[in-house]
């Protein structure tokens, strides 16, 4: 069971379980197998175990429709399942020297035996072993052959010779394939930190596998971009802008797997610009004793955003809002407020951005009191004005009512009241008054 189970465990680190294809396990898991092991072949697929056929030197073999077979004759033994295919072959040999390896994905790094054995395990001496025909090693007495750690450049065909009573042998050669160690653990790295780059600085991520060995070969895509970025371990952008915003991601092959990193937010943080206050306009002016709120924004700049208000280019007071609460005299003057953010690595750059000046100009009393003050005017003078016209319409009346006296006078030259009597229309109190002594009128008649 444990070498069907080992079996199982390198076709899935090559990634053959995963293409759905049929795999064909031997126990004892040596490879190749030999007759006097009594081996036992299980087919491994898609379908129901009942659907297996089994093929010997690629002919139709042995029972048909059982996911198993025991061996009872040498050679190459495959076999199908529907929805899967044909199996990877596996040699039976009844040699009289075999090298054989073990049935399992030969990592970098692990400890792998070969050995050397003779038929029914008959004693084997003056044992060599070979690496594409050259002689890597020779033991009197020893037939197995370890190589630790393996090593990719262990890969290739080995075989062995020996005496076995008393001939000399030779073993057929047997392929051994290094895999580097399957990828895990491949994560992002970023310089600055955390991927939050100024505008037009220079951004590094790095593609970290934790695991993993063989030749390894980088790609590096943005989401919704299916444009290749790069092939390398490192991904530099020089001069970010807007469009470098997104999600990044690398993948990682060493050629029998593939592991890709998770997501990496990179934010371009832009400096703050364009900064205004309001209410505007720029010339402002309110009365003695109002309120008045002014507000400072930015038009572009990545958060935090700070702010400072400046009453003739000296600082009052942080934040975006300058309350300005029972205005005085003294409050006239300019305004300005400056906008700040920090960003880079570290946040060692500050980048400010000063508003224009709003001149304020504080007019003494209020709006209320001076209307006050206009509208009392306007109705003492109308009082006035109603005055003069009942005084003057009062003199006219007296006037046209002043009573009138007939006075007999004088003729001239006459001799008073006994001459004939002529009479003229003077006032009473006209400049004459007096001048005359009134005739009697009793001697008249």
């Amino acid at each position: 069971m444990a070498g069907k189970v080992a079996l199982l465990l390198w076709a899935q680190t090559l990634g053959l379980t995963g293409a759905q294809t049929t795999q064909l396990l031997v126990e004892p898991p040596w490879r190749p197998a030999v007759l006097w092991d009594w081996v036992t072949l299980t087919c491994q697929g898609s379908g129901t175990a009942g659907a297996t056929t089994w093929y010997k030197d690629g002919q139709r073999w042995g029972q048909q429709g059982l996911d198993h077979l025991s061996v009872t004759e040498s050679g190459t033994y495959t076999c199908d399942r529907p929805g899967s295919g044909h199996s990877p072959p596996i040699r039976v040999l009844d040699d009289e020297l075999v090298l054989q390896v073990p049935a399992r994905a030969l990592l970098e790094g692990d400890t792998v035996t070969l050995r050397c054995r003779g038929r029914q395990d008959n004693p084997v001496t003056r044992v060599r072993f070979y690496r594409e025909e050259k002689n890597l090693w020779e033991s009197l007495r020893g037939t197995e052959l370890s190589l630790s750690p393996l090593q990719l450049h262990h890969s290739g065909h080995y075989s062995c010779s020996g005496f076995v009573r008393p001939f000399l042998s030779r073993s057929a050669a047997v392929t051994v394939t290094v895999h580097g160690v399957p990828l895990s653990g491949v994560s992002l790295s970023a310089q600055p930190p955390r991927g939050q780059v100024a505008l037009r600085d220079r951004l590094v991520l790095s593609c970290v596998v934790a695991t993993g060995t063989g030749p390894l070969s980088f790609s590096w895509h943005r989401e919704g971009s299916g444009a290749l970025l790069g092939t390398s371990p490192h991904l530099e952008l020089h001069h970010v802008g807007d469009k470098d915003n997104g999600q990044y991601r690398c993948r990682v092959s060493n050629g029998d797997s593939v592991a890709e990193s998770d997501p990496m937010n990179v934010t371009v943080l832009v400096p703050v610009a364009n900064a205004t206050i309001t209410p505007g306009p720029l010339s402002h002016q309110v009365h003695a004793g109002d309120n008045l709120t002014l507000h400072c924004s930015v038009q572009v700049g990545s958060a935090p955003v700070n702010f400072i208000w400046l009453h003739n280019r000296k600082e009052v007071v942080q934040g975006p809002l300058l309350e300005l609460r029972d205005v005085e005299l003294g409050h006239s003057g300019t305004y300005q407020c400056v906008a700040t953010n920090q960003l880079g690595q570290d946040r060692h750059r500050v980048f400010r951005a000063l508003s224009p000046e709003l001149a304020l100009e504080v007019a003494p009393g209020s709006p209320w009191v001076t209307a006050v003050a206009v509208n009392v005017s306007r109705t003492l003078l109308f009082l006035l004005l109603l005055l003069a016209v009942i005084r003057g319409c009062h003199w006219w009346h007296h006037r046209d009512t002043t009573q009138t006296t007939f006075i007999p006078t004088r003729p001239p030259g006459g001799g008073g009241c006994d001459g004939p009597q002529q009479m003229t229309n003077t006032e009473l109190s006209g400049p004459h008054e007096g001048q005359w002594e009134p005739c009697d009128y009793d001697d008249v008649l």
